[in-house]
């Protein structure tokens, strides 16, 4: 059994460290590289893992269930009831139409009406997974396509709860569950008492985290060993899916409800932390097992059925969601990126078609079937994805018109280039424009790319890191590219790529913090600019001021501080991959920095420093003579 576990858990790792880079050089993204890893290493191509299909979704399920916990504790119950109408909106009417539409089409094709309803509400689900991925790997997550996103997939995991508490309603009157493999408490029971049972199981998580799980948690933390709280982290996770799976509930369901319980307590940020790492790879897995899972078999023996049903999905899918993009009044570009990006249908519909088919609301091979056309939807969508970024936004969004071809050649004698034009960026960027200097910007918000135009900013739309939008910017011409983008992950590969295609190109790039601006220089990168040092540095100094030192004593005391931390932070850089020798660098550092700067504060006690002050002093003239004589 063990040497099964280390095959095959070396097999996955190996299809996710082979095939994610190769889609990546090539623009894919990575979740079609987990996608396409997963259909090779399967049972249909290669036979590496799994039996026809069966059984590989247990495996990597589990990714599912930290990154639904981790979206709970994201999800603040005052943040969604501020967000409540948006959600509620968007979210009844995608779901709300797509139900009935496939309720509608699923009616014409043969199926009951009980069979129908219950396919529709599993055919409305996203992908929740493969969409969080996306939007966050192309830093789309603060544009008004990933807002509206977000609220419909928030809208849908909730849904989730009443969905899977009316499908036993719908089961045939006295019909007998069959056998699942996992030990159910539910099955056997009338559709009104598995009903009951679920609502009770979802009531007990909501009780279980405020009187169990929080105190627990603060007794864990009174023990002070971090090893210990993570084990505990990842104990509730388990026990909440555990527990759902008893009833014969979605864990992933489970651990959502834990995460929006836990979000108010005190320990939001520390489970957070301690999660994230086991998400990150567990997702991967998710998405190779989704593409090891389709049965090419069964598709080959049906490929007309199979096929009309994906496009259908499809089709029904993405005219409710341009609809639902309409009424929230997206732009073209930010509505196309949430229709297609929304338009698979999502992993909780593994979930519902096998609760489906234990109630025989549908035979088992009607169930293979939408599960194979659910995994095959969610391998189109980053393709759909490609496809609109290359093909229908370059032609048909927002980008420069035809009679503004001049805009191309103002663009190249800019010497500037600034990637991303959110907060930090416009900064940047207004700053260069008040001192005389024009900066050509790339955003790939179309909403902010239309205000830019209007403000009199030379703007291109699209994603920096793709090298043909960064030549129509002028890069072989400008003299300093600002990689200024939300995402580190993103400021990184536009860094990697600008480096090798324009090596005469001076890139300077944000950071959000230390570990990010370390991978930078492991690039190469020597201009780097940590977002927090110089506002918790302005921070300081209007301390300073505010407790009586004077501002050119303070500003300048606050300049020799960055310029000694930027000093320890490249010294730090060297030792970073050494944890033992990091921490004592790190004492090493902060006791020379404090030194320095009292050496200095002794050598320069600026006491005609007083112009800075000037208003103050203005006040009480005879105070200043007295400091001056």
């Amino acid at each position: 059994m063990t040497s099964t576990f280390l095959s095959d858990a070396l097999i996955y790792l190996a299809a996710a460290v082979i095939f994610v880079p190769l889609a990546k050089k090539m623009g894919l993204g990575s979740v079609l590289g987990y996608l396409i890893g997963g259909m090779i290493i399967g049972p249909f191509f290669l036979g590496f893992v799994g039996q026809e299909g069966k059984d590989i979704m247990h495996f990597a399920e589990f990714g599912v269930v930290m990154m639904l916990f981790l979206i709970g504790l994201e999800l603040e119950p005052k943040t969604f009831w501020r967000m409540r109408r948006f959600v509620l909106g968007t979210g009844i009417m995608q779901m709300g139409m797509t139900t009935f539409l496939c309720f509608v089409a699923l009616l014409l094709a043969g199926l009951s009406w009980q069979a129908s309803l219950a396919c529709g509400l599993a055919l409305s689900m996203s992908s929740t997974a493969i969409v969080m991925q996306t939007l966050r790997e192309k830093g789309l997550m603060k544009t008004e396509s990933g807002k509206t996103s977000f609220a419909v997939l928030l809208f849908q995991d909730i849904s989730v709860i009443p969905i899977l508490a009316l499908i036993p309603l719908l089961a045939v009157s006295g019909v007998k569950a069959a056998s699942t493999g996992h030990a159910s408490f539910i099955e056997g029971l009338p559709g009104w008492a598995q009903t009951l049972t679920l609502l009770v199981a979802v009531n007990s998580v909501v009780v279980a985290g405020h009187f169990i799980f929080v105190p627990f948690l603060r007794f864990i933390a009174r023990i002070r060993l971090r090893e210990l709280f993570t084990a505990s982290a990842l104990l509730i996770v388990i026990a909440t899916a555990y527990l759902m799976m008893l009833v014969g509930l979605s864990p992933a369901l489970g651990t959502f409800l834990a995460g929006v319980v836990l979000a108010t307590s005190e320990f939001r940020h520390e489970l957070e932390s301690d999660i994230e790492p086991f998400k990150g790879v567990l997702l991967g897995l998710f998405f190779i097992a989704v593409g090891a899972s389709i049965n090419f078999k069964l598709i080959m023996e049906n490929p007309l059925k199979v096929m009309a049903l994906v496009g259908g999905i499809i089709t029904i899918k993405s005219l409710v969601l341009y609809a639902t993009g309409k009424v929230s009044r997206l732009s073209f570009d930010q509505n196309m990126i949430f229709t297609l990006g929304l338009g698979q249908v999502g992993e909780f519909a593994f979930v519902l078609f096998a609760f489906i088919t234990q109630l025989q609301i549908i035979s088992a091979e009607s169930s293979d079937i939408m599960m194979g056309a659910t995994a095959i939807t969610m391998t189109v969508t980053p393709l759909l994805l490609l496809m609109n970024e290359r093909l229908i936004l370059p032609r048909f969004g927002t980008k420069e018109a035809l009679e503004q071809k001049e805009a191309d050649e103002i663009s190249s004698e800019h010497s500037v280039i600034i990637a991303g034009f959110g907060y930090f960026g416009s900064t940047i960027g207004r700053f260069l424009r008040a001192n005389g200097f024009e900066a050509t910007i790339l955003d790939n918000d179309s909403d902010r790319v239309d205000l830019l135009r209007k403000m009199g900013f030379t703007v291109f739309y699209g994603d920096a890191t793709r090298l043909d939008i960064l030549k129509s910017a002028g890069a072989d011409s400008a003299k300093i590219l600002i990689a200024a983008i939300d995402a580190p992950e993103t400021n990184l590969d536009l860094a990697e790529r600008t480096k090798k295609a324009f090596p005469n190109l001076k890139v300077m790039v944000r950071a959000r913090n230390n570990l990010d601006a370390y991978n930078l220089l492991d690039m190469g990168i020597e201009d780097i600019y940590r977002e927090s040092i110089d506002t918790s540095v302005r921070f300081g100094v209007d301390v300073l001021i505010k407790l009586g030192v004077r501002k050119y004593t303070a500003t300048r005391a606050g300049q020799l501080f960055i310029k000694y931390d930027e000093a320890s932070f490249r010294q730090l850089a060297q030792h970073r991959h050494d944890q033992e020798a990091y921490l004592v660098n790190i004492r090493e550092q902060i006791a020379l920095q404090e030194q320095l700067l009292e050496n200095d504060r002794k050598a320069s006690p600026n006491i005609h420093d007083f112009a800075w002050d000037m208003d103050a002093e203005i006040k009480n003239t005879p105070d200043m003579n007295n400091n001056q004589g």
